[in-house]
């Protein structure tokens, strides 16, 4: 009977040799997977026999990394913002860069919830996640307003063009125990609202046409449509921006996950909108620009973004 360390070491050599950039951490994810137990007890027990089925469980993963299917595919499981999320090919993999886009709404809504008293019968905050996929925005923002009592003053909305997406962050949804304070709307782009919304957020694909084929591997078992942004990366997010006259509120704020180099491409689109507004691009921990918050007319300075 084979030990965690002799199989770490084998599927290691494997995964190296197939090209995996992270061969040694994808062999310890596999094998927790597999045998049922977080990666961390993998570490410390390499000297753990490891039964026959579970052997051929983390085998038939190994084969399937070697071919290039992520590793969150095959555990069919990442974590995005602290929280544990089912995906699958239905929708884009959740990264971890998107987790600014989440930190952001919640500062912008604890400001819109705190600054000002809310008579009784205040209309409730309105957010849309324009794009869903997995609902992993969407259901991380909701966590931390229930975390934070405030889930009772915001209405969220998850939308995708994507009826198969769509039932997975429904999924995600009914997991969490958040299911029913997030409204799952088929879309393309922002839903129908009687009113306008007070937050847009919105992770749509934004890499050229021309460099889809030079991603890793890996992004082939991904959507296509969850990645592709047209020639110069912006078609979708461009669509999105002419919609915010109509679909954003005065003092509405608008988050849109951007490419590293597509800043000053979408602060010239905001500039062209009719009316004031503000643009931002806000930066990741890697120092890269990721983020653009773009504001509907100018804040007060007492609004704190």
């Amino acid at each position: 009977m084979a030990t965690i360390g002799e199989l770490l070491s084998s599927g290691t050599a494997r995964l190296r040799a197939s090209g995996s950039e992270s061969s040694r951490l994808d062999a310890e994810l596999l094998l927790g997977w597999a045998v049922g137990v977080e990666r961390t007890t993998i570490l410390a027990h390499p000297e753990a026999p490891v039964g026959p089925d579970a052997a051929r469980t983390y085998e038939g993963a190994v084969a399937r990394r070697e071919a290039g299917e992520p590793v969150a595919y095959i555990r069919g499981v990442k974590e995005f913002h602290g929280v544990a999320f089912s995906v699958d090919p239905r929708a884009l993999i959740p990264r971890p860069e998107t987790e600014l886009m989440v930190d952001e709404a919640e500062r912008d809504l604890a400001w819109r919830l705190t600054s000002a008293p809310r008579p009784a019968g205040t209309p409730a905050v309105r957010v849309v996640d324009v794009g869903t996929g997995s609902g992993a925005a969407a259901i991380a923002l909701t966590l931390r307003l229930r975390e934070r009592r405030m889930l009772p003053e915001v209405a969220i909305v998850a939308s995708d063009c994507s009826p198969d997406a769509l039932d997975l962050a429904r999924e995600n949804a009914v997991g969490h125990a958040v299911a029913d304070a997030i409204s799952f709307v088929v879309a393309d782009l922002l839903p129908p609202s009687e009113r306008p919304f007070d937050v847009v957020l919105a992770n749509l694909p934004y890499i050229p046409s021309a460099e889809i084929d030079r991603l890793p591997i890996a992004a082939s078992f991904e959507p296509r449509v969850a990645l592709d942004g047209g020639p110069d990366g912006l078609a979708v997010v461009r669509r999105l921006i002419a919609l915010l006259p109509s679909g954003l509120a005065q003092d509405g704020s608008a988050y849109l996950e951007i490419g590293f180099d597509q800043g000053r491409a979408v602060e010239a689109l905001v500039a062209e909108l009719p009316g004031t507004w503000s643009c931002a691009i806000k930066q990741d921990l890697s120092g890269r620009d990721r983020l653009t918050e773009i504001v509907r007319s100018i804040p007060s300075l007492s609004k704190g973004r």
